[in-house]
């Protein structure tokens, strides 16, 4: 008795078909897995086994073979544990082989015949619709996979229900979308009193998606001008929100099903390892960068992280993605993240102000400033300080610009950014941070008096290449947000104030 039914495997994001096979034949009763299962695939058949007897259905006494093909690739995840399941029961008569051909399958069993949540249902969907087949999931994952927009899922609760369900007797119904998440911010800019200067630079960050580092004493609102970064960003689109919400359903963070269009703000802690923010680890699972895609990674104390980790970030900020290899794959993950980091002057964080200072100063700030490498700077295209709030600023009830107000300017000047690129017939890039080569000729075009000040700048100080493209796009993107179709003078001279380099005396 031989039968078969679809599953898949993953590699990152790339869904792989396993074509799950399935014999019972004479001999010695036994139960054996093969096709390079992991630990996890390998303890399927006790919990299948557990489970068919708890609906009264006990295996025969005969030799059983379950092979994943094709056999030279790793399989992982307990998600093989369904498929396992249906193929026996095919193979048993129970349920009849003929329905299970139209569908690829995924799920954890319990004990007790509950089909538990797995990960990576989102991109399963996808990869079912693209083969036009139906899906078979846990019931807790049904209203993930109605985003794909496949028509034949059947999200079913338990064994019991989908034996009866295959049979005609019980129906499982369609599973309903779940509300999506609110798409508005709860932290708005109007809290920051002052700080005028880094408010202006974090709306030229987000309209041109340029990477910004802050620079002050401790208290001086880093973090808090961070945090509210994604409030005045654009909701992602409903491709960008699929993309992300794929990462996120591989790393088992897509909550109850809902695609949340809210840009992702990630903040690792400053003890994260390398795999931790990069990817990788024994599954090469996604790191940090590609949880933060299209969105915000925030590095706060950015000098107390490993210097290695730090290095680590170079290819994706340049790249927009994150490629992890290991002795028997090589996985692939976006990371087209917006990068905001913040750190002290100094290690007590207070170089420049006598009165507090360390007696070090400014020694320490130069032993401080250089745990971050020179090419890592060079990828930042801001770089700002960010003084400490005067007392009158704080006691003071007038308050500033809201979120959606600096949004508004936001999406203004991403909008002329999409029609100019679209002109071009540029469909990949969305932001001026992604210019590069022929196509950053093409749309910074500087007048006489913005191109002679570019050059005295950067002669004088000299700036690399990547820096001097750099400075260019920003000021393209200083030029969008006036609404000017020539960068001028001014948006030159704004963009190479945010070029300044790491001070070590205070000043």
């Amino acid at each position: 008795m031989l039968s078969r039914i679809n599953t898949l495997t993953f590699n990152g994001l790339e869904t792989l078909d396993v074509d799950l096979q399935i014999q019972i034949s004479s001999g010695l009763p036994n139960f054996i897995i093969v096709g390079l299962p992991d630990k996890a695939v390998a303890e399927s058949k006790e919990r299948v086994r557990s489970a068919l007897q708890s609906l009264g259905i006990q295996l025969p006494a005969k030799r059983i073979v379950i092979n994943m093909a094709p056999a030279d690739l790793l399989k992982e995840g307990s998600h093989f544990d369904l498929p396992i399941a249906l193929a026996v029961l095919s193979v048993m008569k129970i349920i009849p082989s003929e329905n299970l051909k139209s569908y690829l399958a995924l799920g954890e069993l319990g004990l007790d015949g509950s089909i538990l949540p797995v990960n990576g249902i989102l991109p399963a969907a996808m990869h079912a619709k693209t083969k036009n087949l139906g899906l078979i999931c846990p019931q807790a994952c049904g209203s993930e996979a109605v985003w794909s927009g496949l028509k034949d899922i059947i999200a079913a609760p338990g064994l019991l229900e989908l034996i009866n369900h295959f049979k005609g007797t019980y129906t499982i119904s369609f599973p309903q979308i779940q509300a999506q998440a609110q798409t508005t911010s709860v932290l708005d800019m109007s809290d920051v009193k002052g700080q005028e200067s880094a408010k202006r630079a974090l709306e030229v960050a987000a309209a041109g998606g340029h990477n910004l580092l802050m620079v002050g004493p401790p208290g001086s609102g880093k973090s808090m001008l961070a945090a509210r970064l994604p409030g005045i960003l654009p909701p992602l689109s409903a491709e960008e929100a699929l993309q992300t919400s794929m990462i996120h359903s591989i790393a088992g963070e897509l909550k109850d099903g809902q695609l949340c269009f809210n840009r992702p703000f990630r903040t690792p802690h400053h003890s994260a390892s390398t795999p931790a923010l990069v990817g990788g680890g024994r599954k090469a699972k996604p790191g940090e960068i590609s949880l933060a895609h299209n969105g915000v990674l925030f590095l706060d104390e950015l000098p107390e992280f490993n210097r290695s980790t730090l290095e680590a970030l170079r290819q994706p900020l340049e790249n927009g993605c994150i490629s992890i290899s290991r002795v028997n794959s090589h996985t692939t993950y976006p990371a087209s993240f917006q990068l905001v980091a913040a750190m002290n002057p100094c290690r007590c964080g207070h170089l420049g102000t006598p009165e507090l200072e360390c007696p070090r100063a400014p020694l320490c700030a130069a032993e401080y400033q250089s745990k971050i490498s020179g090419p890592l700077l060079d990828r930042i295209d801001i770089h700002i300080e960010v003084p400490a709030v005067s007392p009158w600023d704080l006691a003071s009830a007038k308050r500033g610009e809201t979120s959606d107000i600096i949004r508004k300017r936001v999406i203004k000047a991403r909008n002329i950014q999409a029609e100019r690129l679209k002109s071009l017939g540029e469909n990949q890039i969305c932001t001026n941070s992604g210019l590069k080569g022929k196509l950053l000729e093409q749309v910074a075009i500087l007048d006489n008096d913005a191109e002679k000040l570019l050059i005295t700048f950067a002669d004088k100080n000299k700036l690399s290449a990547r820096a001097y493209h750099r400075t260019l796009r920003l000021a393209r993107t200083i030029a969008d947000l006036q609404n000017e179709s020539k960068i001028l003078k001014l948006h030159v001279a704004e963009a190479l104030s945010y070029r300044r380099k790491l001070s070590s005396n205070g000043k």
